[in-house]
């Protein structure tokens, strides 16, 4: 398969089978983000595997989260929890920081998101689907997921992968032509 073709196939997998994902699949995903292109090969990123005993913590926080943030939507925390509750692995994504030095640490969030992006099609050639998650369930923006994590100050979360074996096909989805996104000069 192509590049273009992997990337044309790539899909946010939202719906996963009940099994663990395996050891050397989590193993092929890390391999596979450490790849990623980096600012003067820093290698900023740092991966959370979250499974387990781990994940129940997770969920813990997820909810106290999402009871907080849409008190008055208990369905909408119940969906929320529902696909968190079906997710078998989740892999949290840090950027290091370099204190004094904003342009160093936002081309260290570009860079651990090119490592997401690399996890995501590699799950594809491994059989496993994937989605990357900020908001909501993610936690991104959450100090509780930082702390459950353990990560250092110098730290950012920039996602959380959600991760497993798909249940269902995702439809592909409408891309814009990029002739409509570009401007030649």
């Amino acid at each position: 398969m192509s590049i273009v073709q992997s990337l044309q196939q790539r899909r946010a997998v939202r719906s996963y089978e009940p099994r663990e994902v395996e050891d050397d699949q989590i193993a092929a995903l890390l391999e596979a983000a450490s790849w990623a292109p980096n600012d003067r090969l820093r290698e900023p990123w740092h991966f959370y595997v979250i499974r387990g005993e781990a994940k129940l913590r997770y969920e813990q926080i997820a909810r106290q989260f999402l009871e907080e943030r849409f008190p008055a939507k208990p369905h909408l925390v119940q969906e929320s929890l529902a696909v968190l509750n079906h997710t078998p692995l989740i892999i949290v994504v840090t950027a290091d920081l370099v204190p004094g030095d904003d342009a160093s640490s936002e081309d260290n969030e570009y860079a651990a998101a090119c490592a997401i992006h690399s996890m995501w099609l590699a799950a594809h050639e491994l059989g496993l689907g994937l989605v990357w998650r900020t908001r909501g369930i993610g936690l991104v923006r959450d100090e509780r997921l930082h702390r459950f994590i353990g990560a250092p100050d110098n730290r950012k979360i920039i996602g959380s992968v959600f991760i497993g074996y798909p249940a269902a096909d995702t439809p592909a989805t409408k891309r814009t032509p990029f002739s409509d996104k570009t401007t030649w000069l």
